[in-house]
């Protein structure tokens, strides 16, 4: 090492080094080596323990004075910290350490995230709009929603049908559930007006007013859920608890929304079971609940068709338990083993599993799982990706698994897949929902493939309709798989009869307001025409017996809810010149016809 000296500075020079370190630039680090080289030994141990100790001081402590994270930046922060903790500790290091640190910063991290989303909670109270927290849509909250009534003759055609409905039900079954129209009586299911709350919305789209308020005034004066009676959970959620929301969210009527929290609250202990699905029967008045009395299981369709209607009521009261007791389900079906996203038709309330060698279907007890998935998402303003997810691992298990074509026509289907795992090519008129589920979701931004799928299998049903001699579907058909046969769709006799479901109306109103496609129009015209023809009896509608006998079609006395709640609604709405009445990316209609506002920010 040699010295070089100059005037008022000095440079070392290293040998065998091109380093020239400047003397004048290092002297305050020359400076502070003095002064510890003149430490006593003692003195230096001191200091090392106090620098030591400082440093896990500030390792352990610092981060717990940081309890709350503003937003998710900090949060990015501290999980590089994190990663940097992990980096630092090499192997031979104190192990203890090194997982207390990170331990501290998984727990500041996991408050940081419960903080937020009690922030993200109270914030959807006052109707403000974080990111995941569903508001109302930008509509006035205390104004009703003003229709104007039909616009056309097809329109005219419909609510002449309804009043034509509404008018034997106030003669003969006024404030019950069912009306029987050949019999000029009445038939109770659940002893709480049925066809009356069901049909409240249809009334107000309708611009029907002198019957609306007839209605309503039976509502506050005589509707009574103090009834000593077993209800399915599943059925008086849609047509009960959807019919008041829906009746309140288009009017502003106070009275529905009461009656709303009534009758959820009596049906709040099916969620009592011992897992996360719920019982599928209630008492109302003893607010009790059991499986169903026929078996343990539930039907999967029913504990997955509730969440619109219980989510929607958190949103209104601003109570969570609602909203908490059906998320709850939806967290448990999320998490259950499925068949390439398909679900088997039944499911135990005591266990919460499936029964795996039940059907799986797109029909009876599986359907509206699929559909309210996607409407979920809808609902939520397309923030809950858990369920798209499985709405669209379900429609590829759909396509792998159920859909064919039939000889010789290639009409595409959805069959089943029974217990032993063989495929049966039976479909439900139920099935025909999909079409308009399946455009749906791809006017939402969903993979384009769905809406040709959606018109394919709206194209079946409308043939299901335009092949029987009354020109009205059966419950059940058969599609054919020989190539040499006549005929693609076959009916059995047990199957032949028609109880005016809305089903495929629906399918073909999704699809005239998303293409503008005139012909599902006419395809709705005529099966109404046809419904005019073989259900319409002086005192009301009824379901038929045989689609297949245009000479003898067989009354069977009775009039669903649903044909007024559903069927004449969404005919109704299909046949309107005005597009905008009841806009799909303000509403999401329950399995029930019963809209609901979409929630978004």
């Amino acid at each position: 090492m040699t010295s070089i000296s100059n005037r008022d500075y000095s440079t070392l020079f290293i040998p065998g080094s091109n380093t020239v370190y400047d003397n004048e630039k290092s002297r305050r680090k020359q400076s502070c080596w003095r002064s510890w080289n003149r430490l006593s030994s003692l003195q230096r141990s001191v200091t090392c323990l106090v620098l030591i100790f400082g440093t896990l001081f500030a390792i352990y402590l610092i981060p717990t004075l940081f309890k709350d994270f503003s937003n998710l930046e900090d949060i990015d922060s501290l999980s590089r910290k994190k990663q940097v903790a992990e980096e630092d500790f090499a192997p031979n290091e104190a192990v203890k350490e090194k997982n207390s640190v990170l331990e501290a910063l998984h727990e500041v991290q996991r408050k940081a995230e419960e903080k937020e989303e009690s922030e993200r909670r109270e914030e959807s109270l006052k109707g403000e709009a974080p990111l995941g927290i569903l508001v109302p849509p930008a509509m006035p909250d205390d104004q009703p929603i003003k229709f104007n009534g039909p616009e056309n003759e097809r329109q005219h055609a419909v609510v002449k049908a309804f009043k034509h409905s509404w008018v034997a039900y106030k003669k003969y079954a006024w404030g019950h559930d069912e009306l029987k129209p050949v019999s000029k009586t009445f038939s109770e299911w659940f002893g709480v007006g049925l066809t009356l709350v069901d049909a409240l919305d249809t009334m107000f789209i309708m611009d029907l007013k002198e019957e609306f308020n007839d209605a309503k005034g039976w509502v506050e004066s005589s509707l009574n859920f103090d009834v000593n009676k077993d209800v399915n959970l599943f059925e008086c959620t849609i047509r009960i608890l959807g019919g008041l929301l829906s009746a309140y969210h288009l009017s502003k009527e106070p009275v529905f929304l009461e009656k709303a929290k009534d009758v959820a609250d009596r049906m709040m202990p099916a969620f009592t079971s011992g897992s996360a699905v719920p019982y599928s029967d209630v008492n109302l008045k003893l607010r009790t609940a059991h499986a169903p009395r026929w078996g343990p299981d539930s039907s999967t369709s029913e504990i997955s068709t509730i969440q619109l209607e219980f989510i929607d009521l958190s949103r209104l009261t601003g109570d969570p338990k609602y909203e908490e007791a059906v998320n709850r389900v939806t967290a448990h079906l999320h998490s259950l083993p499925k068949k390439d996203g398909l679900v088997p038709i039944f499911i135990n309330a005591n266990t919460g599993r499936f029964r795996n060698t039940a059907t799986i279907t797109l029909g009876a007890r599986g359907d509206s799982y699929y559909e309210y998935l996607l409407k979920m998402w809808l609902q939520s303003g397309k923030r809950n990706n858990m369920v798209k997810d499985d709405y669209l691992e379900a429609v590829e298990g759909m396509k792998t698994h159920l859909m064919r074509e039939s000889e010789p026509s290639k009409f595409m289907y959805f069959g089943e897949k029974l217990s032993g795992h063989s495929f049966s090519p039976k479909m439900d008129h139920l099935v025909c929902f999909m079409g308009g589920s399946l455009a749906l979701g791809a006017h939402n931004g969903l993979p384009k493939e769905h809406l040709e799928l959606g018109k394919r299998l709206t194209e079946t049903c409308w043939k299901m309709y335009e092949k029987m001699p009354t020109g009205l579907a059966p419950e059940i058909v058969y599609f054919n798989a020989v190539p040499s046969a006549a005929e693609d769709i076959i009916v059995k006799p047990a199957d032949a009869h028609n109880l005016e479901r809305p089903e495929t109306v629906e399918s073909l109103f999704y699809l005239y307001r998303i293409t503008g496609d005139k012909k599902y129009q006419d395809w709705g015209w005529k099966i109404f025409q046809s419904f005019q023809k073989y259900t319409r009896l002086p005192e009301g509608y009824s379901s038929i017996g045989n689609v297949r006998s245009a000479s003898n079609p067989g009354i069977r006395n009775k009039m669903e809810s649903f044909w007024l709640a559903e069927t004449l609604k969404y005919l109704y709405l299909l046949l309107a010149d005005d597009q905008e009445i009841l806009p799909l990316n303000q509403w999401v209609f329950n399995t029930e016809a019963h809209p609901l506002p979409v929630r978004w920010s």
